[in-house]
């Protein structure tokens, strides 16, 4: 249910507020506009509420590694991004929407996986991955839709072979991870396309149980179903979020990435002709910045009352981070931040966020990020957009930014 808007709500600006015509990769303006403000500044979301708006990053980690401040998505004054992720949050919780220590007992339980160690030695794998799909390409006729035939099946076949889901059930699994990431989906749909991938994941665990094999799945259905540590439902809980957020944001990232080099010929071509990993690496990190794909910032909520800058967020208070925009701020990286630069120094971004709550699946967004573009446009270099880019249609609509398809010729 919608609620009245508040009186300090009224006259606010609206967030999320529209990007520029014609500057897909940018921010929206007023989020730079309200940057420039000495203070915080409150804006008015969806529900008629007023958080805080974070803007500036030295403010975003100050506040993201404070731990008066609350993921809890229960909590009274959480700021939601839409009726249909307050539905999706109510109908499932993960260690993401919870506080120290339940959120590090519950995260511990799968960090493992997901160590640098564990990712790069995976590399080989994922490589073999992403030239298979390139080799199918070049097969094939051209113009190629990007995302259906690479940037969406690069990290779907990863994480299925990660968590030990089966690739042939892509379909079921990506179509209602859309539902989720779409601001505009109902209360109604959400938990409908949520309700689906619980149980398909818990019939899948319960597989699991009974005949394991070497895979993240099986490892929570033996040593934390099967010991009482967690309900099969909660461990499916778990499921959901990893393997919807371990394809669908990197898949955006490299179709994005590759628009946005396009776009920037010079720096495709210093990208394409580097064999220095280091160099890959700084280029990975500068298009993480430069585009930080979660585009309606984290969500928070005040345990008490904070002291920041003069300021005062009271307790109860909603906090929306936006990190699009903390991101590009000229105090915290050198040189333009709105322009796209591979070899700036961008390692401190906060595109996975900071403090307790990062993104724990970043290890391998950046392995698998490496690989594509080291890969990509050396294998295929005369890779070239077959549409112009005002013809394209971008995902303004989602929780993560990107095209919805990206016609390619070579």
């Amino acid at each position: 249910m919608t609620q009245t808007p508040t009186d300090t709500a009224v006259g606010l600006p609206q967030h999320p507020s529209p990007r520029a015509t014609g500057c897909p990769f940018d921010p929206p303006p007023a989020l730079h506009a309200l940057q420039s403000e000495p203070s915080l500044s409150r804006v008015r979301i969806w529900d008629g509420s007023s958080p805080w708006l974070v803007t500036r990053y030295d403010q975003l980690r100050t506040l993201l590694g404070d731990p008066r401040v609350s993921a809890d998505v229960n909590a009274p004054g959480y700021p939601h991004t839409s009726a249909g992720r307050r539905a999706g949050a109510q109908a499932r919780q993960t260690f993401l929407t919870m506080d120290d220590p339940e959120h590090a007992r519950i995260r511990r339980m799968v960090t493992a996986p997901f160590t640098i160690k564990k990712m790069e030695a995976m590399r080989p794998p994922v490589q073999k991955i992403v030239d298979g799909l390139i080799d199918d390409m070049l097969a094939g006729p051209a113009p190629v839709d990007l995302v259906q035939a690479f940037a969406l099946p690069v990290p779907s076949l990863v994480i299925c072979e990660l968590l030990g889901v089966p690739y042939e059930d892509h379909d079921l699994f990506q179509r209602n991870t859309r539902v989720i990431v779409k601001r505009d989906s109902t209360p109604e749909e959400t938990v409908a396309a949520t309700t689906a991938l619980a149980d398909y994941l818990e019939e899948l665990l319960a597989a699991k149980e009974a005949h394991p094999e070497d895979d993240l799945l099986s490892e929570l259905a033996t040593k934390r179903v099967a010991t009482g540590e967690m309900t099969r439902r909660e461990a499916a809980h778990m499921g959901v979020l990893l393997l919807g957020a371990g394809h669908e944001t990197t898949a955006n990232m490299i179709a994005l990435g590759t628009l946005a080099l396009l776009q920037h010929p010079d720096q495709l071509a210093a990208l394409r002709e580097t064999q220095d990993p280091k160099a890959v690496s700084a280029a990975v990190e500068e298009l993480l910045r430069y585009l930080n794909i979660t585009h309606s910032g984290r969500r928070r909520v005040a345990l008490e009352d904070i002291e920041i800058d003069g300021q005062v967020i009271r307790a109860g208070e909603g906090i929306v981070f936006a990190n699009e925009v903390a991101n590009r701020d000229p105090r915290a990286f050198a040189g333009d931040p709105d322009e796209l630069d591979i070899t700036r120094d961008s390692r401190r971004h906060v595109a996975f966020g900071y403090g307790v709550h990062q993104c724990l699946g970043q290890p391998l967004a950046r392995m698998e990020l490496q690989v594509v573009y080291s890969t990509l446009y050396r294998r295929i270099p005369t890779l070239a957009l077959a549409t112009g880019i005002d013809q394209l249609e971008f995902k303004h609509d989602g929780l993560v930014y990107g095209v919805y398809e990206l016609p390619v010729t070579w």
